[in-house]
């Protein structure tokens, strides 16, 4: 097993499925099941989900911003919420952690139970980002990798990997099986912010970028099959 915990990025409009607005439960359901067979496997799985399905406070120029980060963070605990209730459905144990205290939904992060929650077999949600404005769910869930220590951080995205430019406008564009965090920053890729990627550039943590549409994708990707682009 190259990689056994995990830190898997989903954004909001994932969950939001073909609606692209919400949330599709029967898409959470699938993910959900998705994740499900690579935790049968041993592998240990920790979420962090955007929110971006509800709200998208970057786009608002009249809001201040760290009020609309904070609506943003909300957001992501409507997601982490729902995709936590999808993995009781379909039997596999699960936490979700907020980066902001709340009580009655759920637990405050904390390192050290989060860390004993993976090696208990237990799917852990991540919501709040990383609980302060001005950093993106992104750079949550490099953040968290690094803190839990994980083997390494999977973007979950709408096409199989990384391309030099839009593969769904340029018909010419071309996939990296592999690219470093240099040539990913230099070129402004922007698969991820680039606090995320120099975060993990800094800790080795390394990154696979792939298609979360396709189904078992994401056990082809934890299993070695080239579904993905590798940033190192």
């Amino acid at each position: 097993m190259k990689y056994k915990r995990i830190i898997l990025k989903l954004s909001g409009e994932v969950l939001a499925g073909s609606s692209k607005h919400g949330i599709n439960f029967d898409r959470a359901l699938e993910i959900a099941k998705e994740v499900k067979e690579c935790v049968e496997l041993g592998y240990e799985i920790g979420i962090v989900v955007g929110g971006g399905n509800f709200w998208r406070g970057r786009s608002n120029e009249y809001m201040d911003r760290a009020t609309s980060d904070y609506i943003g963070m909300m957001a992501t605990v409507m997601n982490a919420l729902a995709l936590g209730d999808a993995f009781k459905q379909v039997g596999v144990p699960v936490r979700v952690q907020s980066g902001i205290e709340m009580r009655q939904v759920s637990e405050f992060y904390i390192k050290d139970r989060a860390i004993r929650h993976l090696t208990k077999g237990r799917v852990v949600i991540f919501g709040c980002g990383t609980g302060s404005p001005f950093f993106s769910t992104d750079t949550a869930s490099s953040l968290r990798a690094a803190e839990v220590n994980a083997d390494v951080l999977i973007k979950a995205t709408k096409v199989d990997g990384i391309y030099d430019k839009d593969p769904k406008k340029y018909a010419d564009a071309i996939k990296y099986d592999e690219i470093s965090y240099i040539d990913v920053l230099n070129k402004k890729l922007n698969i991820m912010d680039s606090t995320a990627i120099s975060l993990c550039m800094e800790e080795n943590i390394p990154i696979l970028v792939f298609d979360i549409n396709k189904k078992g994708n994401l056990l082809k990707v934890l299993t070695g099959e080239k579904a993905a682009t590798l940033v190192k």
